[in-house]
């Protein structure tokens, strides 16, 4: 009895696995915001501040198609790694394409900026999915701690966010012309470090492959009836759709945030400083609000998964909101506060964390087994669109007044909240039975 009580609690335990997964994807989105942060200010500068004097159309239109690949790519990536190459070597592959990718924006000629952005799609597209859908696997027969799991995934995320602006803004103001190729090769040492930290301990996150059919361990997958298959998929369908409106307003924080931040703040700061600000607060928020979801589930009253997914576009709405009274307040034609970008921020860092790692905890939970790294490319590919519609609507920055353009993310953010909360009687039932059959499975292992 006593051997089978520590067996029990051994089995609680967090996989080795997780911290190896935490810095490889730590270090991996610091090489890709240290590049993001100042992408678009690198392509709006002029030619001789050592830019490519790109105008912010073109910088929005090129902005947004590269954020929508490297995000659709993904999808394919799921694909490649359910039917070839499996999670593992996919994510290796994936990794060394972004080390490229990086280490060539550190050369200026403009044959090797669009070279360098074809490498980061693909390579993103291998690695991103992947990862995430290794994490999942790794609590298959702890299915109580994934959301727990991927909150302390996401703080990797936003511990690399953090300081890669701060290390781009110092490296790219270091020489007049070529600070900005000293930017991008940092961010390819902090590709390599990730790629590093996942060979060396790869024996740790072995356990996180995708099973094969014949598999003697195919016991971790719930048998699902064709009816429940096609009900999980609908309902991640609806989920996709939904999240397309978040990221295309969150993704403005490299565009039209940053032109803010340049354009309209009263302050001396590097404008790629702000995009720290949206990090540091998932760091703050994320104990406080895993806090909050707590202190409601004991006394039953904590929203459903889609539920939080609802609240964070109703946050996304506020965010803008806030901007769009920045606007009105002098932003439109002057200079304000930079204390109404920071809480803007603040806004929408919260309904992010009600979103993205609720989302990807939800993929992992509903996704049929032999087509998981599939729906994970999916949810990628919904941050896809997302990303390209981002870059669409911020070509509009210079055609109207900015209240005008926040009022229009505001609208976009509360039409998807509205919609999903209108579906949330046909959604929950599914997540709850899916919720409840991981478990009834985990237990009887």
């Amino acid at each position: 009895m006593e051997s089978s009580s520590l067996t029990i609690k051994a089995k609680k335990k967090h996989p080795k696995g997780l911290p190896v997964l935490f810095l490889t994807e730590m270090w991996e989105r610091f090489s890709f915001y240290c590049m993001l942060s100042i992408l678009s200010l690198y392509m709006s500068e002029k030619l001789v501040g050592g830019g490519l004097g790109f105008s912010n159309d073109k910088t929005s239109q090129i902005y947004g198609l590269y954020v929508g690949l490297v995000y659709f790519t993904p999808f394919i990536g799921g694909i490649i790694a359910d039917r070839i190459f499996g999670l593992r070597k996919t994510i290796i592959i994936g990794g060394l394409f972004m080390m490229a990718g990086h280490f060539l924006l550190a050369f200026r000629p403009l044959p090797f900026f669009f070279s360098a952005l074809c490498c980061l799609i693909i390579g993103n597209g291998f690695f991103k999915p992947n990862i995430s859908v290794m994490l999942g696997n790794l609590y298959r027969d702890m299915p109580e701690k994934k959301d727990d799991a991927y909150n302390i995934f996401y703080m990797g995320i936003n511990v690399g966010a953090l300081f890669s602006p701060v290390v781009a803004a110092y490296l790219r103001n270091l020489h007049p012309i070529h600070g900005w190729h000293y930017a991008f090769a940092a961010a390819g040492v902090g590709m390599i470090i990730s790629l590093i930290t996942f060979l060396m301990f790869q024996k740790h996150v072995r356990a996180g492959e995708n099973l094969s059919a014949d598999d003697q361990n195919e016991r971790f997958e719930v048998k699902l009836t064709p009816e429940q298959y096609r009900r999980r998929v609908r309902t991640l369908l609806v989920i996709f759709s939904v999240v397309i409106f978040f990221w295309m307003a969150f993704h403005q924080n490299g565009l039209t945030l940053t032109f803010w931040a340049r354009d309209a703040t009263a302050t001396s700061l590097s404008p790629e400083l702000f995009q720290s600000v949206n990090p540091f607060f998932v760091l703050a928020f994320t104990p406080l609000l895993v806090a909050f979801w707590t202190m409601l589930r004991k006394r039953k009253m904590e929203p459903s998964t889609a539920a939080k997914l609802g609240i964070g576009m109703l946050l996304t709405a506020g965010c803008y909101a806030i901007m769009a009274s920045a606007a009105f307040s002098g932003g439109n034609t002057g200079r304000v506060s930079v204390n109404w970008l920071i809480s803007a921020y603040a806004m929408i860092t919260m309904g992010e964390l009600c979103l993205s790692p609720m989302g990807l905890s939800l993929v992992s939970k509903l996704s049929p087994w032999k087509i998981r790294g599939m729906m994970m490319g999916g949810w990628f590919a919904s941050t896809a669109i997302g990303n390209y519609l981002s870059g669409l609507v911020g070509s509009l920055w210079d055609d109207m007044p900015h209240s005008s353009f926040f009022i229009i993310l505001v609208v976009s953010s509360l039409f998807a909240a509205t919609l999903l909360f209108l579906l949330l009687k046909f959604l929950n039932p599914t997540i709850k039975e899916a919720e409840q059959q991981a478990q009834e499975l985990a237990d009887s292992m």
